[in-house]
This record gives C-alpha cells, sequence and structure tokens, in this order.
C-alpha cells in the first residue's frame, strides 16, 4: 500500500505517494519544508517581494549542494577505511 504524503509550501497544500517500502518519506518532506522555511526567512528579510519559484528554486540548490557535500565525504571516507584495511591486511599477513 502506497503512503500518502502531504506537505504545505506557501499556504498550499501538496500530496504526493510514497512506495510503501520508502520508510524516510515524512523526512523528505520536512527536509524541502525546512529549507524552503529558512530560504525564505533569509531572503525576506533582503527582498521581501521575492517569489516562491526563486525560493523553491534556492531550496532546491542548497540541498543539492549539502549532498554532494555528504556525498564527496562519504566517497573519502570510504577511500579512507580502504586504504587503512589495507594496511592492516598487509601487517596481519607479515607477522603471520
Amino acid at each position: 500500500m502506497d503512503n500518502v504524503i502531504t506537505i504545505e509550501l506557501f499556504g498550499q497544500q501538496y500530496s504526493f505517494k510514497a512506495e510503501s517500502g520508502v520508510p524516510d518519506a515524512n523526512e523528505v518532506a520536512d527536509l524541502l519544508m525546512k529549507e524552503v522555511a529558512n530560504v525564505e526567512k533569509q531572503m525576506s528579510k533582503n527582498n521581501p517581494e521575492i517569489n516562491e519559484v526563486t525560493i523553491l528554486t534556492l531550496a532546491a540548490l542548497n540541498i543539492s549542494s549539502e549532498f554532494i557535500d555528504l556525498k564527496r565525504n562519504y566517497s573519502e571516507l570510504t577511500k579512507n577505511i580502504s586504504e587503512r584495511s589495507a594496511s592492516l591486511v598487509k601487517m596481519i599477513d607479515v607477522n603471520l
């Protein structure tokens, strides 16, 4: 059974279906709403006339940037773990 998620952005409700095997659909929706609220708060100080498409675009760019940073960090971590594991295996082999 699909899970229906409803979010509110700019005073309008939007509903979408998330597959039942996707346990974090609410978390994804919450992340989007929080990022939109953050951008809206920051941008309204400088430009109270900013439009919704600009806010959504900036929120998407912020989320994408964070994703890329996390992806890069994950890649560096897995590389580091792999190198350290290989080094440990060599030390074990030498001492056996």
